[in-house]
């Protein structure tokens, strides 16, 4: 890809972070929108709660990649947190696909992040991007992010969905929290561990990230998700062999549900998620087994 200026929202979380590092270190103009005050030209004022984006800022911007949005495991799901966790995602998403679509000269692509909750609890069948959205909170609350893309689709501006699965790192996300307890030899399968969990490892989300960006056919749904999806018990043992650690703790249920609430539905549900699309457009994945993302992450 040659030289460009883009911009990311959501730049500070765990994905927007690892991706401005990589597109800094091969030298394109990134420019972060931000919730304060600008502190330079490399910054640009946005309020997605309210909808703002300062649109003078995003000229001349080839590529956007919007990866803003509340944590979906930080907080217990009351009324208002859920709330929250759609406006920052559907309101985000709105205000910036509407400044995108409004500029002169409107960017080549649009990412928009979404995720595999997509197509809700799957069991043990096998979901890809054709696969119609399932039930449940995340379900909706994916669908509706994705719509809100609508104004740079409808302005002719090549748009991809970003069905992220769980990533595999240590700075943060639910593998942020689990690689502690697994070091301190407390970590276990929860439930009863046949749900299917399915993962990617943070180098190869980026690199799928760069490849979509540059793949100028490339538009629609991509799951970004490692190849072969694994029960939770598979990926527990994966860890325990990994980091040297017993893994003889297991989460009951009942207990998860007490603890989490409505999201326990989440942790426990089985969501078999396969990256169709993204492997059909010749993107190779540098860590597609659970031992080796473990390893990359560690």
């Amino acid at each position: 890809m040659e030289r460009s200026r883009i911009a990311v929202a959501g730049a500070s979380g765990l994905i927007g972070s690892a991706l401005v590092r990589s597109l800094a270190a091969d030298g394109h103009e990134v420019v972060r929108l931000v919730r304060g005050a600008p502190s330079g030209p490399d910054e640009v004022r946005w309020d997605p709660g309210r909808q703002y984006v300062d649109t003078a800022g995003l000229a001349g911007c080839d590529v956007v990649v919007n990866l803003a949005g509340a944590g979906v495991g930080d907080r217990r799901w009351t009324p208002e947190y859920k709330r929250l966790l759609r406006d920052s995602r559907v309101l985000g998403t709105a205000a910036l696909a509407e400044a995108a679509a409004s500029l002169p000269r409107p960017p080549r692509v649009f990412l928009n992040g979404s995720a595999i909750g997509f197509y809700g609890d799957t069991g043990d069948r096998v979901a890809d991007e054709d696969t119609p959205p399932g039930d449940g909170f995340l379900a909706r609350l994916c669908v509706e992010w994705e719509e809100a893309a609508a104004p740079v689709t409808e302005a002719g501006v090549r748009t991809v969905f970003l069905r992220t699965g769980l990533v595999v790192a240590r700075g943060g996300g639910a593998w942020g929290r689990l690689f502690p307890l697994f070091r301190a030899g407390l970590g276990g399968r929860l439930g009863d561990g046949r749900q299917y969990w399915s993962y990617i490892a943070l180098h190869d989300e980026v690199a799928a990230i760069r490849h979509l960006i540059d793949g100028e056919s490339l538009s629609g749904p991509f799951n970004l998700t490692a190849p072969h999806p694994l029960r939770n018990s598979e990926i527990t043992a994966a860890m325990g062999r990994v980091l040297h650690r017993p893994t003889v703790f297991a989460v009951p249920a009942a207990v998860l549900r007490t603890a989490l609430g409505e999201m326990a539905g989440d942790v426990l549900g089985s969501q078999r998620v396969v990256p169709k699309r993204l492997l059909e457009s010749g993107f190779r994945f540098a860590f597609p087994g659970i031992d080796e993302a473990i390893r990359a992450a560690e």
